[in-house]
């Protein structure tokens, strides 16, 4: 199974830029978008509903904003777009589709770096989500959560790990939050792993490699890879055991951000 997740920063404009005639070539099983910025009935267009697949979406209450969406070969047998917490929800930030024991999740957790306000919501976010995150690492079912997660883990995520300590994204505690539930040695000391616990799917398969999956729009940051890896495919230990490859796109450019690729045997 191929997985793909891709915060598009704006489905239609990464479409114009050739994204899905790009992911036509990829083989992909599924598709995990983040940041569609577009309600639904404006993705009807067959520029967007690549041949072989269907799609579901949920889109942010607020027009032109945030938004989730999975493009799938396979009908699910359930989709979910809701975790009963209605800020969360009403943003478009979650949709779940499973498939027998799996379910794949398209995900955006909030960014903080706008300011104070949205970063004490990203805060509150962290807290609400993590006993749901233990849940489902508990259920028996396999797992794959992507998406923008607005969070590097460790120094090899982030190119100026030390001029970014006290911004978002990059905050110890913020850190130390991801870091927490997932169980492997990619980390930055400040919190032991679990003995028992998520896998980042890019360190089982690459796990000192130094890539990057964003960059800010300012000055020439792409052009000099001053990036961040804040886009993640995190999964359940069952399916962890049969991640075979991982791949980062930084080019063709199609957004702010990079698709990332996983290859799972399962």
């Amino acid at each position: 199974m191929r997985i793909l997740t891709f915060n598009a920063n704006g489905l239609r404009s990464a479409a114009s830029k050739g994204f899905f005639d790009w992911f036509a070539a990829r083989d992909v099983d599924v598709l995990c978008l983040q940041e569609t910025k577009a309600q639904e009935h404006q993705l009807a267009d067959a520029a967007f509903r690549p041949e072989g697949y269907k799609a579901w979406f949920k889109d942010a209450q607020k027009k032109g904003y945030s938004g989730v969406a999975i493009y799938s070969r396979r009908e699910p047998d359930e989709v979910r777009t809701e975790l009963g917490w209605a800020p969360f929800d009403d943003e478009g930030r979650y949709i779940e589709a499973r498939f027998g024991n799996l379910s794949v999740v398209s995900f955006y957790i909030p960014s903080g770096s706008s300011g104070e306000l949205r970063q004490g919501f990203k805060e509150e976010v962290m807290a609400w989500l993590r006993p749901i995150m233990d849940r489902w690492l508990a259920s028996g079912r396999e797992y794959v959560l992507c998406g923008d997660w607005n969070i590097v883990r460790a120094r090899n995520d982030i190119k100026n790990w030390t001029g970014n300590q006290k911004n978002s994204g990059c905050l110890p505690h913020e850190r130390a939050w991801l870091s927490g539930m997932i169980a492997d040695d990619c980390h930055d000391g400040l919190v032991a792993p679990p003995a028992q616990g998520w896998k980042d799917a890019f360190r089982v398969a690459r796990p000192g490699v130094v890539e990057y999956s964003w960059w800010s729009q300012r000055g020439a940051a792409r052009a000099n890879n001053v990036g961040w890896r804040i886009d993640y495919q995190i999964c359940t230990p069952g399916i962890a055991a049969s991640i075979r490859a991982a791949e980062i796109f930084p080019e063709p450019k199609f957004s702010d951000h990079a698709p990332v690729l996983v290859d799972y045997a399962a």
